[in-house]
């Protein structure tokens, strides 16, 4: 029996006592899944394949090994792992805070042809240069939860030190993006979303105090340039810096600036984050300019403003939470879709009708509602079209119909939505 069987044994010894069976077997596949399949070695580090696309992604490679967690600090092989993605992922945020996907060697290898701001030493490393404020909050929390988990800084060495700086700069220089910003990104493409607007610097937003994203975790451009759950998750992660400073670091003096930058951005989202609703009454926008323009949508990658409560930005039990919850889950979310298969947000990146499992993870990760739970995991259990595993988006209508044979993250998100799940089936 290896790690991955016996961490697994005690849920899905649960889930066929309850005559679940292909639940488990779901469960079991999916948890395996990066472990068997995109993890690769190389000088002492780990690098890890977001699944059927030759690269890693900041964001994807952290939520990938997220549900492994737990379990470091009983298996060397899992800590050694975390530990070893950790270290590529730092060196990459030294090499380029503004990309969000890496090659394994400086191969020069890419799907785009995109005139960017990059510099030659940095070029040959970066599969995509789309600013996304969650790329350089992943590696964080990932760090945070490892060390509160297993009690381990082995993470916390210099790499980790000159990447917080760079995140910190980064995001400063971003509260004025028209005024102080390097980066620009344009892209020949048929969709506009794969672009910036205005020459490649993005549309115009207003101070706020909040910090400037390009684009969303889709990978699509941002409408306005103040993306509210990324903003919300990043004073989060300046929220764990901030301990990690003060425990791990405190020879480095950076706990006041983490700070002050981290109410800036909370007093931003204070004051521009939420807008009145004729139906919902107060909710959080998704995205806004600073000037009176917001977005009011979800997206299903994370961090959206489902996710919220999950990511531990604010309380499942917020009112103004709980009413852009409601307003989500609604037709008033013009990616929620309704189908034979299924209900579920999906996404602006998939086509129309496309529900994406991993937003269903997030609905039962944030629900308090038992029975939502329940419908959860069996919209879930049907929508895996024979493979066990879950995709990117599937169909409304027919669970035949998906996009992406092999995304780990969305495999890695359920099985940690059934460990949650499993004591309310």
């Amino acid at each position: 029996m290896d790690w991955l069987e016996e961490a697994t044994q005690p849920v899905f010894d649960r889930l066929t006592a309850l005559g679940r069976n292909k639940l488990a077997q779901m469960y079991r596949a999916c948890f395996r899944s990066t472990w068997d399949t995109t993890l690769q070695r190389s000088d002492g580090t780990v690098f890890l394949v977001t699944g059927d696309i030759p690269a890693m992604w900041l964001r994807d490679s952290s939520a990938q090994v997220y549900h492994y967690v737990p379990h470091a600090g009983k298996y060397r092989e899992v800590s050694e792992a975390i530990l070893g993605l950790l270290e590529r992922q730092f060196r990459y945020i030294i090499l380029d805070p503004y990309a969000n996907a890496f090659n394994r060697e400086a191969n020069d290898h890419r799907s785009h042809l995109d005139d960017t701001s990059w510099t030659e030493e940095a070029r040959p490393w970066i599969w995509e240069r789309k600013y996304e404020v969650d790329s350089l909050c992943y590696p964080v929390r990932l760090a945070y939860h490892f060390w509160k988990t297993t009690g381990s800084a082995a993470w916390c060495g210099e790499s980790f030190l000159q990447a917080a700086k760079q995140i910190l700069s980064t995001w400063a220089t971003e509260q004025h993006h028209a005024e102080q910003s390097p980066y620009y990104f344009r892209r020949v493409c048929r969709r506009a979303s794969d672009t910036l607007s205005h020459d490649g610097h993005g549309a115009l937003a207003a101070w706020t105090g909040m910090t400037w994203s390009g684009f969303r975790p889709s990978d699509d451009a941002c409408m306005y340039g103040y993306l509210i759950p990324a903003n919300f998750f990043a004073a989060k992660s300046l929220e764990q810096m901030e301990e990690i400073f003060e425990a791990l670091l405190p020879e480095e003096n950076m706990t006041g600036r983490i700070r002050a930058l981290r109410e800036q951005i909370q007093e931003g989202l204070r004051k521009y984050a939420v807008t009145e609703h004729p139906e919902f009454g107060t909710v959080y926008a998704y995205e806004t300019d600073g000037m009176g323009q917001f977005n009011l949508m979800d997206d299903a990658n994370v961090p959206s403003l489902l996710s919220l409560p999950y990511l531990g930005c604010v309380d499942a039990g917020d009112p103004v939470y709980q009413a852009t919850r409601r307003m989500l889950l609604s037709p008033a979310n013009p990616y929620y879709y309704s189908g034979t298969c299924g209900r579920g947000i999906g996404s602006p990146h998939t086509p129309p009708d496309y529900i994406w499992p991993i937003s269903l993870c997030i609905q039962g990760l944030t629900s308090t509602d038992p029975e939502e739970i329940r419908e959860t995991a069996r919209l879930l259990e049907n929508m895996d079209a024979g493979t066990l595993l879950m995709h990117e988006g599937v169909y409304k209508d027919d669970p035949a119909q998906y996009t992406r044979p092999w995304f780990a993250w969305a495999n890695s998100i359920f099985s940690e939505f059934v460990e949650k799940a499993v004591s309310d089936l």
